[in-house]
């Protein structure tokens, strides 16, 4: 980014031949840690090298929280008034609907990503699937594994499903990378051949998380029914709805402290004792080690077992 005016509180920048106005950027929107929107941005720019490839050709549901993550935030799917004309879109039916359509923006570049961390969007949330020149939908190209503790279970235990969750996908010929989600848990991504529909896709996680609640009943549950998940790892299979979206690796997360979600190495997972979500800043001295494992993110993987 090349500023041509800037102060405490706004800039005006070039990136890629786009002119953006930076605003507010001594804003604090994280009070534990006192970090400032300039900061989220300049977290955004860096790890856009490694985050473009995850969110290219997908649509983006941002949450936002202008006045810091203390305050109010609020889910915006449709591209806000206002928005630079250059700004890539897609117009898709809305979830459930046939009638309603909604025009998301599509992160195709670090202008339209510093954009979106200017308005304080410090999650995106992205589908398992994207969409074509024309704007078609396209097939999933991963399968999401959403592993989700129940008090007081945590990380430890999220690791010891996700080693289950790996076996079993591999004897299926899939193989997962995991990411820490900057929250609580942690998913499991399994790229995928995208030629199988979503219904196919998620036919298959519920199977997946069928079996393995029923051979590890003290330690994985596939329900959401809240009664069954204290001291238990929920693992969510329905991520891989078409209509559902899950948070981009890399992406900031709107809790107290300013932790991102991260691919991780299997090593690491293997060793969950000490496994913790990753602060932004640790994942930017990371990111070296972490570009290869977000590279085979990217590598198409084959069909699900039918059924």
């Amino acid at each position: 980014m090349s500023p041509d005016r800037s102060d405490a509180h706004q800039a005006q920048v070039e990136i890629d031949g786009r002119r953006l106005k930076l605003s507010n950027l001594d804003k604090v929107l994280y009070a534990s840690t006192g970090t400032t929107k300039a900061e989220i941005i300049d977290y955004y720019a860096k790890v856009a090298p490694v985050m473009l490839p995850l969110l290219a050709h997908r649509p983006v549901s941002r949450f936002r929280w202008p006045n810091g993550v203390e305050a109010a935030s609020f889910v915006e799917k449709a591209m806000p008034k206002g928005a630079p004309d250059w700004v890539a879109t897609v117009t898709l039916d809305a979830p459930g609907s046939s009638r309603e359509r909604i025009t998301y923006p599509v992160v195709d570049g670090l202008p339209t990503l510093v954009w979106l961390a200017n308005l304080a969007a410090l999650e995106l949330h992205v589908p398992q699937w994207t969409v074509g020149p024309r704007g078609g939908q396209r097939d999933p190209d991963r399968l999401v594994v959403d592993l989700d503790p129940g008090a007081p279970a945590g990380l430890p235990e999220c690791a010891e499903v996700a080693l289950l969750v790996r076996e079993r996908l591999a004897s299926d010929g899939l193989e997962c990378v995991p990411v820490t989600s900057g929250s609580k848990g942690l998913q499991l991504y399994a790229p995928l051949s995208g030629e199988q529909d979503a219904d196919v896709v998620r036919e298959y996680a519920r199977r997946l998380a069928e079996s393995l609640a029923s051979d590890h009943r003290s330690l994985v549950v596939s329900s959401m029914a809240k009664a069954l998940r204290p001291k238990k790892v929920l693992l969510d299979w329905s991520q891989n709805h078409h209509a559902k979206t899950t948070i981009c690796p890399y992406s900031l997360r709107g809790r107290p402290q300013p932790n991102a979600a991260a691919p991780r190495t299997w090593d690491e997972i293997e060793d969950g004792g000490s496994l913790k979500q990753l602060p932004y800043q640790e994942v930017l001295d990371r990111l070296d080690d972490l570009a290869p494992v977000t590279a085979s993110l990217l590598v198409p993987g084959p069909r699900v077992p039918p059924s």
